[in-house]
């Protein structure tokens, strides 16, 4: 079977996706069933004229999980499509990644891919150039710190993928349109190509991007390799909360006791 390049395969696919999300439906309305229309522009009007097309949310993390839905939901059918030479676990709300990819093409190796989305920043007398606010590449204080534990909301250890994929959504929001997205740009990179040495949050400890848009474009992070993204942040110094290290002890006892076992 032809080994498939998934990074390359994924750059591929998103040439072809299209945004095609117009509103939530809702069934109360002012139609007279039944309803005839002419096409899929001709029925998305008749539905916001009679009152059963409401606007998606406007607030960015409701927003992102509605196109993370449909971004998934597209790379679920052009993967089923490969006759077999790729297979694929959808992750949940809050599981790292939100598709592992693994497969025959991929000579059974597994890939974490997670989706992104960022609204673009709109200057008032010129063109954008950054994101809104920091895409957030990791988790720093848990898989990522320690990659050889299996940690709650993943899908196996973080070092047992054979490569990490971040697929970035940036999109530009219409207050006026009941889909909210404009210009959606697909772009697909390694996390520490578009790394920077900043927090995503001040609150939570995530790992954040470099926000110029070409600069994701290019992956042009600010570090030079993989492995100074990899020192620079496993030792930078995250809270560790009561939660999170009872799950480390946890973990470390675990693994231990596998590793006493003759």
């Amino acid at each position: 079977m032809t080994s498939v390049d998934l990074q390359k395969w994924l750059r591929e696919q998103c040439q072809e996706y299209k945004y095609d999300l117009r509103g939530v439906f809702r069934t109360s309305g002012g139609t007279q069933w039944p309803l005839t229309a002419t096409d899929a522009n001709d029925l998305e009007q008749q539905l916001h004229d009679h009152g059963h097309l409401l606007p998606l949310p406007k607030e960015p993390a409701a927003l992102a999980n509605v196109l993370e839905v449909s971004i998934v939901n597209f790379l679920l059918d052009r993967i089923a499509s490969t006759n077999g030479a790729l297979t694929a676990t959808r992750g949940g709300e809050r599981v790292y990644p939100d598709l592992e990819i693994t497969g025959p093409g991929l000579a059974g190796a597994f890939y974490a891919v997670d989706i992104k989305v960022a609204q673009r920043k709109i200057p008032k007398k010129a063109q954008p150039t950054q994101t809104q606010s920091r895409i957030t590449l990791y988790t720093g204080n848990t898989y990522f710190a320690y990659p050889t534990l299996h940690w709650p909301g993943t899908f196996r250890p973080f070092a047992q993928y054979a490569q990490h994929l971040d697929l970035v959504g940036i999109y530009t929001l219409n207050r006026d349109s009941a889909s909210r997205v404009d210009d959606l740009e697909l772009i697909v990179q390694e996390p520490w190509r578009i790394g920077s040495r900043k927090r995503s949050s001040t609150t939570r400890e995530y790992i954040g991007a470099v926000l110029g848009l070409d600069d994701l474009r290019q992956g042009r992070g600010e570090f030079r390799t993989q492995a100074e993204f990899y020192k620079f942040w496993r030792a930078y110094n995250f809270r560790v909360g009561r939660t999170v290290r009872n799950q480390l002890t946890k973990l470390l006892a675990q693994q231990n006791q596998r590793s006493a076992k003759p």
